[in-house]
């Protein structure tokens, strides 16, 4: 057999290139292989997408079973495919879209019901299935389109449907009457409420480019607020002792204030003489270190020292009858 050093380089190039293609293409369509990626796909039709967006959550119970794979349109109405895995649900299921996030993200959310488990083949009719109203597109739409509404003819519609119904009883009457003002009102209010509609439609807008920072965000939130519950058995302990330790000092002082109060009275004199002698025991200790110095001289050379004493005068004689201050 053929050394693998001796054998031909580019062949040999050739074939790794292509084991790394196809390891490339596998890792990208991992979740569509029978073993790997696993689940099968089921359809389900709704009268509208409601912004609906392949690779959003498909959940049963609150538990996410699988992931949206398709979103197309046939005629007037939208046709949802999507990977379920490991999750049975009988053959009268529903398929509801719901609001995952405040900025609008969405996910699927079925609901078991009926024996059996759906086949694939099955698709699930629109009576069985439901879309949300987007809160944020309708204010988005009435942004856009509140400058085409003549608020004067709205105001002149609202009086003239008052002045119809003046003769009904008094509850209409008063109920068309509040229309009225509340018309007036509008009409008043006109380029506030342009302006503040526009302004909202500029924070939807922030707020749907900021959902993943959002979502970062409050997952990073609860992972404090999970660590926080793991350490509550240490934090609670740590705040146990503390207290402990607090009564214990204030049980100390109180058994032994008689005997402290004296201790800490002579401390604080001794601190005033200090303080009072600073200036002294700031100059003493630079000339103590002259001192030490001398005095280890002295004691380096020999078993004995020289001492000088001051103010002790010079030895004149010796004896009983020696004069005072003289050495004996």
């Amino acid at each position: 057999m053929t050394p693998f050093r001796e054998q031909n380089k580019t062949v040999i190039g050739a074939v790794g290139l292509t084991v790394i293609l196809l390891l490339i293409g596998v890792a990208f369509s991992a979740d569509k292989l029978p073993i790997i990626g696993g689940g099968d796909v089921y359809q389900a039709e709704f009268s509208e997408a409601a912004g609906l967006r392949p690779t959003d959550e498909v959940r049963v119970a609150g538990v996410k079973v699988g992931k949206v794979i398709a979103v197309d349109l046939a005629g007037d109405r939208v046709i949802v495919k999507f990977r379920v895995k490991n999750a049975d649900f009988g053959k009268e299921s529903r398929a509801d879209i719901r609001i995952k996030t405040v900025l609008g993200r969405k996910f699927v959310m079925l609901t078991p019901d009926g024996p059996g488990q759906l086949s694939t083949v099955d698709l699930i009719p629109l009576a069985r299935t439901s879309s949300p109203y987007d809160v944020s597109e309708a204010f988005q739409g009435l942004a856009s389109t509140v400058d085409q509404v003549d608020t004067k003819q709205l105001e002149r519609s609202f009086e003239t449907l008052a002045d119809t119904f003046r003769d009904t009883p008094d509850e209409v009457r008063a109920s068309l009457t509040g229309l009225s003002r509340l018309s007036r009102t509008i009409a008043s209010r006109d380029q506030q409420l342009r302006v503040l509609l526009e302004r909202s439609s500029v924070v939807t807008q922030v707020l749907s480019e900021r959902d993943a920072d959002l979502t970062a965000f409050m997952a990073d939130s609860s992972l404090i607020l999970q660590e926080l519950r793991r350490r509550r058995a240490a934090i609670n302990t740590l705040l146990t002792t503390t207290t402990q330790l607090s009564e214990q000092l204030i049980a100390l002082v109180r058994e032994n204030r008689a005997t402290l109060a004296p201790a800490l009275q002579k401390l604080h004199n001794v601190v005033l003489v200090l303080k009072a002698n600073q200036d002294n025991i700031d100059k003493a200790i630079p000339r103590l270190a002259t001192f030490t110095r001398v005095f280890a001289n002295n004691l380096g050379n020999g078993r004995w020292f020289d001492t000088l004493v001051q103010n002790l005068s010079s030895p004149t004689g010796f004896g009983p009858g020696a004069a005072p201050g003289g050495a004996g």
